[in-house]
Formats: structure tokens, C-alpha cells, sequence
């Protein structure tokens, strides 16, 4: 498996999903902006769930989990309360399981928890509903450059765009395979959001968009790795509801959250661990491609990473931390991307992990 085989991934899955996929805004519109920055500009506000200009509503939702073979397991539901950007709720329940968060006025936040803890991708379910868009400080000039890139199937064509963060020691990297970066990929003639590609270990596809409160929200969502699907879910009813409805009041028993003004399902749960290590809790791992311009060049040494490695043992997120070159830099992107580890576990729980990872380019003699 090489470098260039990323090439053709967006636009072979935007052949496969897409034509499925119904949208209930109108497919056609005055048209995108030509620069990057800007399309994600037009789009932030139909995207910011978080403004005091909306109403209180809530949302109900179905997701159903998928196993290491991508066949239907455990089924949960998602609720979402919200009724000022201090006042919300979130209600994750499955069975085994459950997780309540609220954020009340006074700028508390409680949780409260039975049986065992939620995935890594049912966590990552509410950011996909409510905030799928980088953030607008990761997009600056001096964090991340972006290229855009037109893919799809006929005449059906997405501009889709990669944030490439800078690297330490080159401001920018030159033929970078599509998708080894995160790329968001959107509708031709409006800002809607259908595609996130992720480091090419993780895509979300967002469905069945509606319009709630002149925002967009995706009433159907799926987490694929690969073509295995890890998540699918749907939204079940949305509903107006009254500022002092009830949900919002968490019980007594409730513990507060002890990191402060950060919500419980956004707590740093990464750990560092060591390269040697996590080095030992590898599952599957992808060979790096020794670039053959980099050997004509005779480039070599070692490509440092750091990994955000999750609790099913994926990669969740790469940085380089320093490379010999940026040929080097994107081949070894491409391979660890790829790779899988045990979980770690921490008191008996899977947690996320951060480490760093060495990839060695040496010469032949």
C-alpha cells in the first residue's frame, strides 16, 4: 500500500456515498467562494450552534454501534437540550451504559454516569452534529496552509479542502496526497459540509441535511474506517422547548466537573506514553515507502511524529515534530496513519494515549 493510493480516495468514496445520500436544502445557489478560507468563512455561521440568537430545542437521536467486522452490535440513543450557549445538555444511553452532562447558568458543569464509559466515537458523535468545522484559530497562516481540490464522481464535483498544519522546520509541504490531512469536502453551490476525511484513518458522512434555526444539521451521520463502518446514526425528532424546562436542572446527586469551565465530554482524557511503550502495543503496521526522489536525492534520518492515539487503538491525530525533509515527512504520515495498537489501559480502562513515533530512512550501502 503506497502514498498514491490516497490520491483517488475522496473521490472513489464520494462515487460510493454520495449518490445515496438525499439533502433536503436546495441543490443549487448563487455558488461557492474560489478560496479555501473563504468557503470555510461562508460556512462558519450555519455552523455555530452555539449562538445566543437561537431558540431552545432539543434533539433526539439513534445511533447504532458496529464491531471489528463492521457488523451491527450495540445500539444507544443521543439527546441534546439546549437553551443559551451556558445552558445545555447532552445524554448519552446504551445499554451498560450512561452519560449526562449539564451546563447550568451559574457556569457549573455536573455529570453523572452509570456502568461502563462511552466510546471514543460516541463522544465524537455531538461534535459531528454540532461543531464538524475546524476552528477558526487552527486556519491561520501561521498554523496550517489550505489546498482545495475539485473530486467526485461525473459531472457531480465537491470542492474539497485539506488543512495542512506547518511543520517546524518547512513552512509548507508541496504534493501532498489528498486526505493524509483533514480535508472537509462540500456541496458545489452552498456551504454544506458532506465529507470529513481524517489522516486516512477515519471518515464522518453527513446526511439528509436539514436547516434548524437557519443552521445546517445533518440528520443522518456515519463513522467509517475504511469501508468498515463504526458508527451510524440518525436523528430521531427535533423540538422547540421552553427555557425552563426541566432537563436543564441537573439532579442532586449529580458530582460537578472538576475542569473547571471545560465540558466533561471535552476533558483532556489523552495521557503521554512512551514511544517504547506504546512501540510494544502495535498491532498493525503499515511499511513507510522509501521515496525513490528522496533516495536519487540521497535524503535519510529519522521522522519524529506525535500520535494521539484513541481508545480503540486507532490514529486519531498526527503532527510532525521534525523531519529531514517534507518528502520524507508525508511518507511517513501516510504509513503511521495507517497503524493500530493495543488499547491502553489505565486502572482497567481503555484511555487515549499520546506518544511520539520514530520512522528511520536509511540508505542502502
Amino acid at each position: 500500500m503506497g502514498i498514491m493510493r490516497l490520491l483517488t480516495f475522496c473521490a472513489l468514496y464520494l462515487a460510493v456515498l454520495l449518490p445515496g445520500f438525499a439533502q433536503t436544502p436546495a441543490n443549487t445557489g448563487p455558488g461557492l467562494p474560489k478560496e479555501p478560507s473563504e468557503i470555510f468563512a461562508a460556512a462558519a455561521p450555519f455552523y455555530d450552534f452555539t449562538s445566543p440568537e437561537l431558540k431552545p430545542w432539543h434533539l433526539k437521536a439513534n445511533y447504532q454501534l458496529y464491531d471489528e467486522k463492521g457488523k451491527p452490535s450495540e445500539q444507544g440513543i443521543y439527546e441534546y437540550w439546549w437553551a443559551s450557549p451556558k445552558v445545555y445538555r447532552s445524554t448519552w444511553i446504551r445499554p451498560g451504559a450512561t452519560h449526562t452532562e449539564w451546563h447550568t447558568a451559574d457556569g457549573k458543569h455536573t455529570h453523572q454516569d452509570t456502568g461502563e464509559s462511552l466510546g471514543f466515537f460516541e463522544y465524537k458523535l455531538q461534535a459531528a452534529f454540532f461543531s464538524p468545522l475546524p476552528r477558526q484559530s487552527e486556519l491561520t497562516p501561521d498554523k496550517s496552509s489550505l489546498e482545495i481540490h475539485t473530486v467526485g464522481p461525473g459531472k457531480a464535483k465537491f470542492p474539497c479542502i485539506m488543512v495542512i498544519p506547518q511543520m517546524p522546520k518547512y513552512p509548507g509541504l508541496k504534493d501532498v496526497p489528498l486526505g493524509l490531512f483533514p480535508t472537509y469536502c462540500f456541496e458545489p453551490q452552498m456551504p454544506v459540509l458532506r465529507i470529513i476525511h481524517d489522516f486516512g484513518t477515519m471518515t464522518m458522512g453527513f446526511n439528509q441535511i436539514v436547516k434548524l434555526q437557519n443552521r445546517y444539521l445533518a440528520r443522518e451521520i456515519l463513522f467509517l474506517d475504511g469501508k468498515r463502518k463504526i458508527l451510524s446514526a440518525n436523528v430521531d425528532t427535533i423540538t422547540g422547548l421552553a427555557p425552563s424546562d426541566p432537563a436543564f436542572t441537573p439532579p442532586i446527586q449529580s458530582q460537578v466537573a472538576k475542569s473547571g469551565d471545560v465540558p466533561v465530554s471535552n476533558v483532556e482524557r489523552t495521557i503521554p506514553i512512551s514511544s517504547g511503550v506504546m512501540a510494544g502495543m502495535i498491532l498493525k503496521k503499515t511499511q513507510p515507502i522509501y521515496p525513490q526522489n528522496a533516495k536519487d536525492s540521497h535524503i535519510s534520518g529519522t521522522v519524529i511524529l506525535q500520535a494521539r492515539i484513541g481508545t480503540d487503538g486507532g490514529i486519531h491525530n498526527l503532527r510532525v515534530i521534525s523531519s529531514p525533509s517534507p518528502i520524507l515527512a508525508v511518507s511517513a504520515l501516510w504509513a503511521v496513519s495507517q497503524w493500530q495498537y493495543k488499547p491502553y489501559r489505565l486502572l482497567g480502562e481503555p484511555v487515549e494515549v499520546m506518544t511520539t513515533v520514530n520512522v528511520i530512512y536509511t540508505l542502502g550501502n
